[in-house]
């Protein structure tokens, strides 16, 4: 008769979790359009903010357009701005709650149209919040009509011959303006169309948040975006009409680092 030898074994795990939904992240449905990066944004600040833990003393104000239903996705005491105003509401909500992290987030029609003279001025007061920019080129909740930040030659619903700058003038680079200003300690822009560069937006996120818990002073995030939809493309060809054409428009890179963020993980690219 065979003898049965029974010794006890230590299964391992054959699963390891290594990629989950961050906790300030809600669990819904997107609304946002196929290939649009606007949910790549939304999980870094929500990773950033779990990472800093500091959830519970976040507030966000949301803007007008494709974000406006931003504090749907973040499990987040939020606001919401009228267009363009987003800076100036987190400018009061900040000096009303001087112990919380307030951030924005907004899109290129938000911020660099209507929201001009806010985030002008939020900057030179030196305000101490922190902003998202998403960038994308174009008006994506009205329509696709061409935005501030549409390239020279882009083609719109409302430049369909393509931007013209002696009728329309240059477009505006938004974090290369902020950093001329004095109260600005962090201007920086990164970009979206890939998983090396979507790496470095967080760190610049994080950098972006610990200048406000330092209590140092306005920083901003610019972050190159993709609107396949308006643009008339597919997701892929949409990240690499983003690599390829607003890349060189609008060079990656620090416009402003306060020395006194030097040291930190993501101030530098």
């Amino acid at each position: 008769m065979d003898t049965i030898i029974s010794e006890q074994v230590n299964l391992q795990p054959l699963e390891k979790i290594m990629y989950e939904r961050p906790s300030s992240l809600c669990d819904v449905h997107t609304h946002y359009c196929p290939g649009c990066t606007h949910g790549t944004a939304h999980r870094l600040v929500a990773e950033v903010i779990d990472e800093l833990e500091i959830a519970q003393d976040t507030i966000l104000v949301s803007s007008v357009g494709c974000s406006v239903f931003s504090y749907n996705y973040f499990d987040l005491d939020a606001c919401e701005a009228a267009h363009g105003r987003a800076p100036a509401m987190a400018t009061g909500v900040k000096r009303v709650n001087p112990d919380k992290i307030v951030f924005t987030y907004q899109g290129d029609g938000d911020l660099a149209s209507i929201g001009t003279a806010e985030i002008i001025h939020a900057a030179a007061r030196g305000e101490k919040i922190t902003v998202i920019f998403v960038n994308n080129a174009i008006y994506g909740m009205t329509g696709g009509q061409m935005a501030p930040t549409s390239l020279i030659g882009q083609k719109t619903t409302s430049s369909p011959f393509g931007r013209d700058a002696d009728l329309a003038g240059q477009p505006i680079h938004m974090a290369e303006l902020l950093a001329q200003l004095p109260g600005t300690v962090y201007s920086v822009r990164r970009s979206l169309h890939d998983a090396r560069h979507t790496l470095q937006a967080k760190k610049a996120i994080r950098t972006a948040f610990e200048a406000q818990m330092d209590n140092l002073g306005f920083s901003v995030v610019e972050l190159l975006s993709s609107c396949p939809t308006n643009w008339g493309m597919t997701p892929t060809e949409a990240l690499t009409w983003v690599e390829e054409e607003m890349v060189p428009f609008y060079p990656l890179g620090d416009y402003k680092v306060d020395e006194r963020l030097q040291g930190r993980k993501g101030a530098r690219k």
